[in-house]
């Protein structure tokens, strides 16, 4: 049984799980579905097209699944996906997708800091960090375990993999790689992510293999694609280089460069 307040104004056809905490002036619309065991803090807004799991803490002035902020939107019927045990705290906006059938996903056990703003069908996956004011824009991808720190800037269409950091104040419009530190102005590579890495259970030789591959890419005196072909030959194999190697050669809009 839930404990709904009410003063919260829910739609009699939002689909809420068990074991929820719905607290005063909370704005729930028709086509959502919450899962057990929310939290659900005072003047937040839950919109049409909000698909949540279970064990979310959703604190005051968020909106979840707010209409995409992108010109080319005609009222279509999508999705705003908000997997399991994840906390968003105050001020937070996401936004639902654009286009018919098309879903902005949130994974599992992120945090959304205060503030932060993810934007129209992007991808979130598991474990990430976003910090005070972090604005993410459309349609990009975001890896496990990123960190972003206060105030980066992501556009529109741009990757990062697992396990990157990303420094306060960054401003980036190419794609960051997995296990790396990126920051500056203008964005660049600022060594492997080792303290994360660590923490993942990355092992000390794989973090050199990692740290070699990435010298490869990023002062090596030679393009992309040959620095590709070196990492093939010359950097042992593992799941993380494989990771690397996917990253790199799947990138559309290019590669953050050295600082």
């Amino acid at each position: 049984m839930s404990e709904i307040s009410p003063k919260a104004e829910i739609s009699p056809k939002a689909q809420i799980g068990d074991n929820c905490k719905i607290f005063p002036f909370v704005y729930i619309e028709d086509d959502v579905v919450i899962g057990d065991n929310c939290i659900i803090f005072p003047f937040v807004s839950i919109l049409n097209g909000t698909r949540m799991g279970s064990g979310n803490k959703i604190h005051q002035g968020s909106v979840i699944a707010a209409l995409p902020q992108d010109f080319d939107f005609r009222g279509e019927k999508t999705e705003c996906v908000i997997g399991n045990n994840n906390i968003i705290r105050e001020n937070v906006v996401i936004n639902r997708a654009t286009h018919t059938g098309g879903q902005t996903v949130i994974g599992s056990d992120n945090v959304l800091m205060e503030g932060a703003h993810i934007s129209h069908d992007t991808k979130v996956a598991d474990r990430c960090v976003f910090g005070y004011g972090t604005k993410i824009a459309g349609d990009c991808e975001i890896g496990n375990g990123v960190i972003f720190s206060s105030s980066v800037i992501e556009n529109a269409a741009t990757r990062v993999g697992d396990g990157a950091m990303i420094q306060a104040g960054t401003t980036f419009s190419k794609d960051v790689p997995p296990y790396i530190i990126a920051g500056g102005t203008p964005v660049g590579y600022g060594g492997v992510n080792q303290t994360m890495c660590k923490s993942n259970g990355i092992s000390d030789k794989v973090l050199k293999h990692i740290a070699n591959a990435y010298r490869l890419v990023f002062h090596g005196q030679t393009s992309l694609f040959d620095a590709l072909l070196q990492i093939k030959e010359q950097v042992p194999d593992s799941p993380e280089i494989r990771n690397v190697i996917q990253f790199l050669e799947n990138s559309k809009k290019g590669i953050i460069t050295k600082i």
